[in-house]
């Protein structure tokens, strides 16, 4: 302006000054020498606006960036809420605050305040909110600790979520350098997803409260799932900035998860894996979180499975993703099994409650396993070949009890009521009888949908147990202590249902008989057709061997025969009839050339 010297200039527009006119005005009256009032929340723009307009101590000493640059040094760093003020004022000044190192410097110092020993804080902070609120500082209510009040360990939670994410992804990687435990980080990233995220809060409750509580248990958060989240899903749908922003979030909180297991709840991240299947997130992401879910899938709840899928599958339930994440838990089985080293560790920093790993896991997984597919089986949409991978992808050692299978094919077959016989035996083959309980196998006995194979096989298997519980009994009154063992886990299996037992013993005692019965009837005869088989097959080998015997043969035995009778005729004729054997002589040569020709 002082070189155009145009009177007639009376406004001047400048699009690239950082900070705005406010940071404009303020340098304006530095120059003009009126005092500014430099504060946390102007100090960031003032000082980017310096930048932009060269105000260095070559011009003049004291000039606005060294001013600027030492309340930045000496007053914002060492203030815990002002650094996070001013590294959320920074949201406006990329890419200037990023190249002064005012991101960087504000990021150090609020990763090495949460890091402090609660014992030592005396400043003031934010603290749990009581209520869902917008994330603005303005809400918030400051808390500074007394000198009897204890500091939680979570008590920079809230003031650190209210920043942008790529910045509160600087505060976080900064703090794990420091050498914070990767729970707590686990609970703050749980905490700031709660805040961001609207999906992961529902029906009224903070996702957050369960964040901060896992700062102080690792006992795993409480969230709902299920039929709400695929409504609340349909319902509201964001909108395409909406959708960008949640998606941006969830990719970033997604690479700064520590790799520890237990770190995050494995409630929250197949919330996490829902939202990022439904906003599209990169296909690497998401496999990356499937493993994460499938180091801790014993943790999960049938609601948090409960999956919708997105993709526009045949199927309500994403029954494909459910495979996935049981295959990276059983991988993840194998290699804590097949690691010395990791086993060990593990052992070392977990019980055997906490850790999860071995055959306990195992059978958790597969209760989950079967509740689910008890769930999903109810989808007309679900084919046979889903089911049955889903059904048999854990082995046999993991169920110890097939009641949970059970009901879901039974369940399966009330959905889908036109499938063919076959289908019917090959949905059942995933089911082993003999671990089904007493109630049970009392209710496949009279259950018209199975196969009539899969009722015996389930009324044999019950005899026999029964048949080993009495015998077990004989021996333990008979003082046999070999068997000891198995008696008492009989006895306690029976006493476990006596009315049940009592009500339908005699039923299925009847039913075993009849089936007895029909056995019985169908060996008698098969061993009737068996014996009428062998009298046609002989009847039939003779026959053959007469069609063998062709006119020509008998023909020629008979000439055979007739000559040999004429041969002993004339011998006995001899010099008696010496005409009779010349006319003989005559004859004969004639009827073997007749017969020749």
């Amino acid at each position: 302006m002082y070189e155009l010297r145009d009177p007639d200039l009376s406004k001047m527009v400048l699009d690239d000054l950082p900070g705005g006119p406010e940071a404009f005005e303020l340098a304006a009256k530095f120059c003009y020498g009126i005092a500014v009032d430099l504060t946390a929340a102007n100090i960031s723009g003032l000082r980017c606006a310096a930048e932009f307009l060269e105000m260095t101590e070559d011009l003049e000493e004291g000039n606005l960036i060294f001013k600027t640059e030492a309340f930045l040094s000496y007053v914002v760093l060492s203030s815990w809420r002002d650094s996070i003020v001013v590294l959320k004022s920074c949201e406006k000044l990329s890419p200037w605050a990023e190249n002064l190192q005012i991101v960087r410097r504000c990021s150090e110092s609020i990763a090495w305040k949460a890091c402090a020993n609660p014992k030592g804080i005396r400043w003031a902070y934010t603290g749990k909110p009581p209520k869902v609120s917008s994330p603005t500082w303005n809400d918030m209510k400051d808390s500074s600790p007394s000198a009897n009040q204890q500091v939680p360990p979570d008590w920079w939670f809230e003031d650190a979520s209210i920043l942008r994410i790529d910045h509160y992804v600087r505060v976080i990687t900064a703090i794990k350098v420091k050498g914070m435990r990767f729970e707590l980080i686990g609970a703050a990233i749980m905490h700031y997803a709660a805040k961001w995220l609207p999906g992961m809060i529902t029906d009224g409750s903070r996702a957050a409260d369960e964040g901060s509580n896992a700062s102080n248990s690792n006992t795993g958060s409480r969230w709902k799932g299920g039929l709400h989240l695929i409504v609340a899903g349909t319902k509201d749908e964001p909108s395409p900035v909406q959708a960008k922003d949640q998606r941006m979030i969830i990719e970033s909180l997604i690479s700064i998860i520590p790799p520890q297991k237990d770190s995050v709840s494995c409630s929250f991240l197949l919330r996490l894996l829902r939202m990022a299947n439904m906003l599209k997130v990169a296909p690497a992401l998401v496999t990356e979180l499937e493993k994460r879910v499938g180091m801790q899938f014993e943790q999960a709840t049938l609601a948090d499975l409960l999956i919708p899928s997105y993709n526009k599958s045949e199927t309500m339930y994403d029954v494909d993703l459910v495979q996935r994440l049981l295959e990276h838990f059983l991988v993840q089985e194998q290699t804590e099994i097949s690691s010395p080293s990791q086993q060990s560790f593990i052992e070392k920093h977990y019980d055997g409650t906490q850790r999860g790993t071995g055959p306990n896991a195992k059978m958790r997984v597969a209760r989950l396993v079967d509740s689910y597919l008890t769930e999903v089986s109810r989808d007309r949409s679900l084919s046979l070949t889903k089911f049955q991978v889903l059904a048999e992808a854990l082995p046999e050692s993991a169920r110890i009890c097939d009641d949970g299978l059970y009901r879901a094919i039974d369940s399966y077959l009330k959905a889908h009521p036109t499938l063919s016989e076959h289908e019917r035996k090959r949905l059942c083959r995933v089911m082993d009888c003999q671990k089904l309980s007493i109630d049970a196998c009392m209710h496949a006995a009279q259950n018209e949908r199975l196969p009539l194979r899969v009722v015996v096989q389930v009324l044999f298997s019950e005899q026999v147990k029964i048949s080993n519980a009495l015998a077990n009994n004989a021996l333990k009154e008979a003082g046999d202590s070999h068997y000891q063992p198995m008696v008492s886990n009989r006895k306690t299996l029976l006493e476990g249902t006596p009315q049940s037992f009592q009500e339908g013993w005699a039923a299925a005692k009847k039913d075993i008989n009849t089936v007895k019965f029909e056995l019985e009837s169908v060996k008698a005869k098969y061993l009737e057709l068996q014996n009428d088989m062998e009298n046609l097959q002989r009847q039939f080998e003779k026959m053959s061997k007469q069609k063998h015997t062709s006119a020509w043969s008998s023909g020629w035995k008979k000439l055979s025969k007739l000559t040999k009778t004429t041969t002993f005729e004339n011998q006995n004729i001899g010099p008696e009839h010496p005409s009779a054997a010349a006319e003989s002589t005559r004859k004969t040569p004639r009827r073997w050339r007749n017969s020749i020709s």
